[in-house]
């Protein structure tokens, strides 16, 4: 398993090593101790969570409020999404900018995102299966979120507006502009 830290700190992509023969294959899918490692501080997960979604869901964009503030190791197991992260935290050098990545059932990829990120994912093929660790309990009274089209992000979903299917909850979602100031 290897980690790569992307171009906004504290993100990283881990890609796993598959041993793959005409039987199948095989992949560990999660390794606590190289994760603090690589980190270098502790992050104890203790809920797993899965969706299904089909072509042009959107999810998103999610983060909780601190004190219940969550860091989430997302994967997809079957599928492919764009997910995305987008940098809420003030006093970050790249405040309001957003990494985005493609996570699928073939490549295996994972991502790691920290307290101070918002959140979301957009499903490229017929169905994925999302699959995410985080290391809070949710908290429906501490949930935030940033409108999916904020223009100010320049997020590209990669499909046409008008065949995303997103929330009514999510559609209502404040601007980024509008944010509070949660994440310092």
């Amino acid at each position: 398993m290897t980690f790569e830290n992307l171009d906004i700190e504290g993100l990283v992509l881990i890609k796993p090593e598959i041993y793959q023969d005409d039987r199948g294959y095989f992949f560990e899918s999660f390794r606590q101790d190289l994760l603090n490692q690589h980190l270098g501080y502790e992050v104890n997960f203790i809920q797993d969570n899965e969706s299904k979604s089909s072509y042009g869901i959107l999810r998103g964009l999610h983060f909780q409020i601190p004190p219940f503030s969550q860091s989430k190791l997302v994967r997809v197991i079957k599928g492919e999404v764009l997910d995305i992260a987008v940098d809420i935290r003030k006093s970050s050098e790249t405040y309001g900018q957003h990494i985005a990545v493609r996570l699928s059932g073939d490549n295996k990829y994972q991502l790691f995102i920290p307290k101070g990120f918002a959140h979301g994912f957009i499903v490229l093929s017929d169905i994925a299966y999302f699959a995410y660790k985080v290391d809070s309990l949710y908290a429906p009274e501490n949930e935030g979120g940033v409108v999916f089209n904020d223009k100010d992000l320049k997020i590209d979903w990669l499909i046409e507006q008008r065949k995303i299917s997103v929330s009514q909850k999510d559609l209502n979602l404040p601007k980024f502009r509008d944010l509070e100031k949660f994440f310092l």
